[in-house]
């Protein structure tokens, strides 16, 4: 049964976060960058996001069609590039254009744009404008350089969140995004226990696959969507957040990414925060607990504030970190 919160007064979280030796300061993981102020995982919002001091930055890898991962949201280029003005006549039946059909050379032609809306527009109206700045679309590899580059000029201490993009996606096309992705990660001493990265997909039968049979060493963290979303063939997300679901998950993984509204909700429609119970049963199974999207511009409606919505997530839920568009704020919110 679902408890309303309690809201404790900003002053007081400070000592909630610091209150005993055992609790781990809760990590601010930059979704997509710094994507709150630049287009989404261009090099420059990466650098935004170390320069705001982010324990994490996300990097959402597909591969091109000659096999090389590359960083980005979508396994189509569409609503981040001008990949319909430079190919015309590319797109598949659909009408869109699929990162898979072009080989590393051709989306090096690309400029990467602030993400279009699905009806038009922008996607976040009011961030930065939809204009070509000569931003490119960066591979994995050359982001890790650039990030161990940063770390090395400027103190930052590296932390990655890579994440599968629809890997069954990739299988039907004859590619094994996975296998690929830990070859980069183990070429750069990413891939141990002990490494500063967490490696994610929504897809469970990946996940069990990454450990079982490709022997991944390193953190895990299985992301959990909603079934009506068709996000990964074969997951059933209802069911990884009941007990028995989140026991199978701890069994290959270290932690789940549920979406925001699976641990705050506001079902009585009241505008007040209730608490789920995903959190505290994750937790029970010894899961960390890293809830996606917080974004100061679109806050849900039991929150007045992004520093509200912070303490609600971190201090109510009881969240172990969480991903943000808006990093700095998010770290101004912890007292950081």
């Amino acid at each position: 049964m679902r408890r309303p919160c309690q809201f404790l007064p900003a002053s007081l979280l400070s000592l909630v976060l610091m209150a005993g030796t055992a609790m781990a300061e809760p990590l601010v993981i930059a979704h997509r960058g710094a994507s709150g102020y630049l287009p989404e995982h261009t090099l420059a919002a990466k650098a935004l996001a170390v320069g705001m001091g982010a324990d994490y930055i996300e990097q959402d890898v597909v591969l091109t069609k000659d096999g090389v991962p590359i960083v980005l949201h979508d396994i189509t280029l569409d609503a981040t590039t001008d990949v319909a003005e430079v190919f015309a006549g590319r797109a598949r039946a659909d009408g869109l254009h699929y990162a898979i059909d072009f080989t590393l050379e051709e989306i090096r032609r690309l400029q990467v744009l602030e993400r279009a809306g699905r009806t038009g527009g922008l996607a976040f109206p009011g961030r930065f404008p939809r204009v070509k700045m000569g931003l490119t679309v960066p591979t994995l590899e050359e982001e890790i350089l650039f990030l161990k580059g940063l770390a090395q000029t400027s103190g930052w201490v590296l932390g990655i969140y890579p994440e599968l993009k629809s890997p069954a996606f990739h299988r039907d096309e004859g590619q094994d995004l996975a296998r690929v992705v830990i070859a980069v990660l183990e070429a750069h001493d990413l891939a141990g226990a002990d490494a500063k990265v967490y490696l994610q997909s929504f897809d469970f039968n990946e996940i069990r696959r990454v450990r079982q049979e490709l022997g991944y060493k390193g953190k895990l963290v299985q992301l959990l969507g909603e079934n009506s979303w068709n996000m990964a063939p074969g997951t059933d997300y209802d069911w990884l957040k009941t007990p028995e679901g989140l026991a199978a998950i701890a069994e290959v993984a270290d932690g789940i990414g549920p979406s925001l509204t699976q641990v705050l909700t506001d079902e009585n429609k009241d505008g007040v925060a209730e608490v789920t119970p995903l959190v505290r049963d994750a937790k029970a199974f010894g899961l960390a607990v890293h809830p996606y999207t917080l974004r100061a511009d679109r806050l849900p409606p039991f929150a007045s504030s992004f520093g509200e919505l912070v303490r609600l997530t971190v201090t109510e839920a009881g969240a172990d970190g969480f991903f943000t568009d808006q990093p700095d704020l998010g770290l101004k919110a912890l007292g950081r």
